[in-house]
This record gives C-alpha cells, sequence and structure tokens, in this order.
C-alpha cells in the first residue's frame, strides 16, 4: 500500500481537493494525507465544488505536516509554488512531485464567480489525480 502526501500552505483546498480526488482514484490501493505548513480551516467552497463532482470532503480534516512524523512517504506531493518554495527539510525518500495550482483565498467578484473559478481549479485538479494515479497506482479504472 502506498503512502501518498499532498502539501500545501493552508491545507484548506487546493490539498483537500487533491486528497479527495486521489483517495477516489486509489480505491483503498493507497493511503491519501493531505497537510499544511500553517494548516487552517477546510474551504467550504472546496467542499462545495466537490460535491458537485459527487466528491464528498466535507469530514476531511486540515493537518500539520507534523501529525505524519512516523509516516514513511512514498509520494510528496506540493500542489503550490509557495508550499514547494518554503517546505522545511522533510527526511524521506519519497518521489517529490510539484504541480502548481492557483491561490483562490483573494478572489474578488460575485460568489457566482467565485464558484466558477473554483469549478475551473476543480477540472485541473481532477486532471493531475487522474494522470498522478494511473503512473502510479495499478490497476486504475
Amino acid at each position: 500500500m502506498k503512502n501518498v502526501l499532498i502539501l500545501s500552505m493552508t491545507d484548506s483546498c487546493r490539498s483537500q481537493m487533491a486528497r479527495g480526488y486521489l483517495q477516489y482514484y486509489a480505491r483503498k490501493r493507497a493511503n491519501i494525507y493531505s497537510a499544511g505548513l500553517k494548516p487552517g480551516k477546510l474551504n467550504p467552497m472546496a467542499v462545495q465544488v466537490m460535491a458537485e463532482d459527487g466528491i464528498d470532503i466535507s469530514n476531511q480534516t486540515t493537518n500539520a505536516l507534523t501529525d505524519y512524523d512516523n509516516i514513511n512517504f512514498d509520494f510528496i506531493v506540493t500542489v503550490s509554488d509557495a508550499t514547494r518554495e518554503n517546505c522545511p527539510y522533510f527526511p524521506s525518500k519519497a518521489l517529490r512531485i510539484h504541480q502548481d495550482f492557483p491561490d483562490l483565498s483573494k478572489l474578488k467578484g460575485t460568489e457566482e464567480e467565485k464558484l466558477e473559478q473554483y469549478r475551473e481549479m476543480r477540472a485541473d485538479v481532477r486532471l493531475f489525480a487522474h494522470k498522478f494515479s494511473k503512473v502510479h497506482f495499478k490497476g486504475l479504472r
């Protein structure tokens, strides 16, 4: 069983979406974790747009990197340039993968305009998770 860590700055949106999709695609062939360098609160818009795609992340928690000190990871995925640049030394033989997704936390506009940006990012995260899964998880549907 593979262990995958998705790492972001706050573990509130991008990493949570990636975690949701990777759990879906892995279908119990991998343990998927997410953490933030400075954990925040689960983003309600991320929860909403993921639910629109049939993925429930509402019970996922935001976590700190130190919550996983005793886990040996096979993959560490950073989902923002800021995370990659600010990540402290993390002793691991894990394959490190980077994919920058936009930070939507400071969006301006109407609720519907913001939701549309979240939906666009959701599509990008889903595509990344699907490609990652095809390469790294055997027997992908």
